[in-house]
C-alpha cells in the first residue's frame, strides 16, 4: 500500500494553493480515481453550480 503525505496543489481556475490531504488520498485510491484534484474545494463547487445550471431545463 502506497505512503500517503499531504500534498499542497495549485488550483488551475483561481491560483490559490489548497492542501491534498492523506486522508483524500486514500479516498481516492480506494475509490479508483487516478488523477490529483485541479480545482480548490471553492473553485469545484462553483464548477458544479455552473454544470447544474446548465442542465436546468428553461422556463418560459
Amino acid at each position: 500500500m502506497a505512503e500517503y503525505q499531504d500534498k499542497t496543489i495549485k488550483c488551475v481556475d483561481c491560483g490559490a494553493e489548497f492542501v491534498f490531504t492523506k486522508g483524500e488520498q486514500e479516498f481516492y485510491a480506494e475509490k479508483g480515481f487516478t488523477n490529483e484534484p485541479k480545482r480548490c474545494k471553492a473553485c469545484r463547487d462553483k464548477k458544479k453550480q455552473e454544470k447544474k445550471a446548465a442542465q436546468e431545463p428553461v422556463q418560459f
